[in-house]
């Protein structure tokens, strides 16, 4: 068998064995959980595998080619495994996941049959069902670059190369007034332009929602107050006095990349593409046509 250690394929010959199954999910934020189908708890990796979690899963398809491996995992919702708030909040969502069969008598010996990442997730009556997709899964995402006048980059990320920790493009500041998750009023706001935050990343650094974050739709000023809208709610609880952080938003478009964040080397846009007009234009013989600059 491919990827058995001289070890396990000996156990696995012997005729009596002792296996069971372990699973690890490491999620976005670096936390890690361990589950088995062992009756005792067992430990590698740095990673211990809890026995009481109810956790089991469905038999892993697994084929050749570029065809997706898949399985399921079924498990109770407590605190010693998946919480349902945690899902809720989509803490799970793409969670890297990991299932090896384990000698439990000697965990040294062990085979990872599966690597991949959580798909979709269905809860209730106490228990949760997570759909395993394999690695190839990936490759069913489009990659490339898109030819349009916007800029495709993410604000601060790695083709933007935007320092978002500059002075003036980001506030860390407590919440005062929130309504559904998702509307969030302030008596003043200062230092900052209208619509300075606008199309910004709202995150939030403390409590119970920590790590969670959303897309700012917009800012209204109200006097000298300021109301902050999300696009959707945040899928956690926010409460006044929690720390969160908005950063600047960008609209994606070549004039403010210049005039905002002086960052026109890095913009990813191809403002100078005609447009249909341009298609549809024919000759005449008024006007000047040099070739040159549109700029």
């Amino acid at each position: 068998m491919g990827g058995l250690s001289a070890e396990m394929q000996a156990h696995l010959a012997s005729g009596v064995t002792t296996l069971c199954r372990c699973w690890s999910i490491t999620r976005a934020d670096g936390e890690t959980y361990g589950f088995t189908d062992h009756d005792c708890d067992l430990a590698f990796d740095g990673v211990t595998f809890r026995a009481n979690t109810g956790l089991s899963a469905m038999a892993l398809q697994q084929s050749t080619g570029l065809s997706v491996d898949n399985s399921e995992a079924l498990g109770a919702l407590s605190d010693a495994a998946m919480r349902e708030d945690d899902i809720e909040a989509g803490r799970f969502d793409d969670a890297e996941v990991r299932a090896w069969l384990v000698n439990w008598s000697d965990t040294s010996s062990r085979w990872l049959q599966f690597r991949g990442n959580i798909g979709e997730i269905k809860r209730g009556a106490g228990a949760f069902r997570a759909e395993l997709r394999g690695l190839t899964e990936k490759l069913n995402v489009p990659i490339g670059r898109v030819y349009q006048k916007p800029c495709t980059a993410v604000l601060g990320d790695a083709t933007c190369t935007f320092d978002l920790t500059q002075p003036g493009y980001a506030l860390d500041i407590a919440v005062e007034r929130v309504s559904d998750a998702q509307q969030f009023d302030w008596d003043a706001i200062e230092g900052f332009e209208d619509g300075w935050f606008s199309r910004g990343r709202f995150s939030v650094l403390t409590g119970k929602a920590t790590g969670l974050w959303g897309a700012v739709k917009k800012v209204r000023k109200l006097g000298t107050a300021r109301q902050v809208q999300l696009w959707q709610p945040l899928r956690g609880q926010v409460l006044p006095g929690d720390m969160i952080r908005l950063e600047a938003g960008c609209d994606k478009l070549f004039e403010t990349c210049q005039l905002k964040f002086n960052n026109l080397l890095n913009f990813q846009g191809f403002p100078d593409i005609p447009g249909e007009d341009w298609v549809m234009s024919v000759p005449r013989q008024s006007g000047v046509n040099t070739g040159g600059s549109r700029r």
